[in-house]
């Protein structure tokens, strides 16, 4: 007879218990956020209709309309993290009834967050201005777009106006596309942006419960690890990152090389590649899966090079097509030559600077050295996971080789974060510290964004900083009492918490 369970120490509903109030605690979260982005989400200068909305001129230019932006998106992002977890314990035993319950929660949770302005970052109108790089016939990987007249009035962010674009040429062609329906038009350009990563989403969606299932793991908790997460769809949806299809499209090809159709795998994570380069790290994980379990060393090689010269052909044929070669090779570094505290070689990096300096050495020099050093270490790493290991844990490796040049990077973003999500909830989160340290990295993540990137009038007295300070304490306050106080949730953060087993739901 199994053993008596202490019930302090677990979930008691049954599942699936009422998950319907989750999914409407999350919708509203959700709503609240996209009424949050009203105010303080990013909008372009040459926004000219939204900017004369009555509603949008009285939350962005009136102090009380931006604090009251403010709460709403703390609130809503923290109260959207709520109806995750609660979510998860109202489905504790993943039984097959479960999926319409997850996919209408996907779907209430990602509407409103479809309809919002930009949230968390400007990279969309990013994109459009190097769809008028494409379209103005520039080299998009010499010429940045400061090239383009008046791109400050698309919201472009100054930062990386003067940068090669770090982007495969599908996503180039995306961008041109889009540029020469809309002519550029800032709104209709990021409804369309939109639409591309909703496509990314779908396919995560899609494939993210069948590389579950061939990997014995429970396909609708993975669903909810993944694509039912906050720090997913604030990222693909709400900030419409490009990373969505990316990791879309290479999903799609894990797939299908695991379900020995490798051509067509390694022609979908071309498409990948074509994205965002990042995904070149499948390749040699797809020519072993395409060489078969027990292969020798010498067949091994002969599909790391087959692979290597399917996905590269593809690419030339695409650099002559669009003349620019494999000029995303020398962009690469692009957004990887900062750093930033959060990230554990960027925050020890910082260290090493600051003693350096203290003892009148040139305290980055050293840094630098180590930032080098810890990207040498991820390569090993990754060599390491190719080289070695069970040919049926091949996703897993990929997944561990894919973290290591994220956590060994001095920059992380919370989209880095979201690349390994899927490939570790399909080959298996555990419900002990590892998923615990996934529901932190997600509270953190959204704490962070909803205090960082915030579109604050200038010219009140409600500052940027004072902005960024209410939103980080309403968001960190909802988050400790998510942790410490709210009963039904602190549970899942206890040491020894066990959600219960399907034979033990009753």
């Amino acid at each position: 007879m199994a053993a008596q369970v202490p019930l302090t120490e677990v979930e008691t509903q049954p599942g699936p218990n009422r998950p319907n109030v989750a999914i409407v605690q999350g919708f509203i979260g959700s709503l609240m956020m996209w009424m949050g982005s009203l105010g303080v989400g990013w909008l372009s200068l040459a926004s000219a209709e939204l900017r004369r909305n009555p509603v949008i001129i009285w939350l962005r230019f009136e102090p009380a309309g931006a604090v009251l932006s403010v709460l709403l998106l703390a609130l809503g992002g923290m109260l959207l993290i709520r109806a995750w977890l609660r979510l998860g314990q109202r489905l504790n035993g993943w039984s097959d009834d479960t999926r319409p319950h997850l996919m209408r929660a996907i779907v209430a949770w990602t509407i409103p967050l479809a309809a919002a302005l930009p949230l968390f970052s400007r990279d969309v109108f990013a994109y459009i201005a190097q769809g008028q790089v494409m379209v103005a016939k520039l080299n998009p990987y010499v010429d940045g777009y400061s090239q383009i007249s008046n791109y400050l009035q698309i919201g472009a962010d100054d930062l990386w106006a003067q940068s090669p674009t770090p982007y495969g040429p599908v996503f180039l062609w995306i961008e041109e596309g889009i540029v020469r329906v809309t002519g550029g038009h800032p709104d209709t350009s990021i409804i369309l942006f939109r639409v591309v990563a909703l496509i990314g989403v779908a396919l995560c969606v899609y494939f993210v419960p069948k590389l579950a299932t061939l990997h014995s793991i429970n396909a609708n908790r993975a669903l909810w690890l993944t694509v039912a997460n906050p720090l997913f769809l604030i990222n693909f949806v709400a900030s419409i990152h490009n990373d969505s299809l990316m990791i879309g499209l290479a999903l799609a090809g894990l797939y299908c090389a695991a379900t020995k159709r490798p051509v067509v795998g390694i022609l979908l994570i071309t498409l990948s590649v074509g994205i965002k380069p990042i995904t070149l790290i499948f390749l040699p994980f797809v020519g072993l899966m395409w060489a078969g379990r027990g292969a020798s060393w010498p067949r091994r090689f002969l599909y790391w090079f087959l692979t290597a010269g399917l996905s590269l052909g593809i690419l030339w044929i695409m650099g002559v097509v669009n003349t620019f070669g494999f000029g995303w090779v020398g962009a690469l570094s692009t957004p990887g030559s900062v750093w930033i505290w959060y990230a554990p070689v960027g925050f020890i990096g910082l260290v090493i600077a600051t003693l350096g300096n203290a003892v009148g050495l040139n305290g980055w020099d050293i840094a630098n050295v180590f930032h080098t050093l810890a990207r040498l270490a991820s390569l090993v790493i990754i060599a390491l996971q190719i080289f070695r290991g069970d040919h049926s844990r091949l996703v897993r490796r990929l997944a561990i080789a894919f973290a290591a040049v994220v956590v060994l990077s001095p920059m992380i973003q919370s989209w880095y974060v979201v690349w390994l999500i899927p490939l570790f909830a399909v080959t298996g989160i555990r419900d002990d510290w590892q998923v615990k340290f996934l529901y932190f990295t997600v509270a953190f993540f959204m704490v962070y964004a909803i205090s960082d990137q915030l579109d604050i009038f200038p010219y009140f007295d409600f500052s940027l900083m004072m902005a960024r300070q209410v939103a980080a304490v309403v968001a960190l306050g909802f988050a400790l009492y998510l942790v410490f106080v709210d009963r039904s949730t602190k549970i899942l953060f206890r040491r020894r918490y066990r959600p219960l087993a399907p034979g033990q739901l009753h």
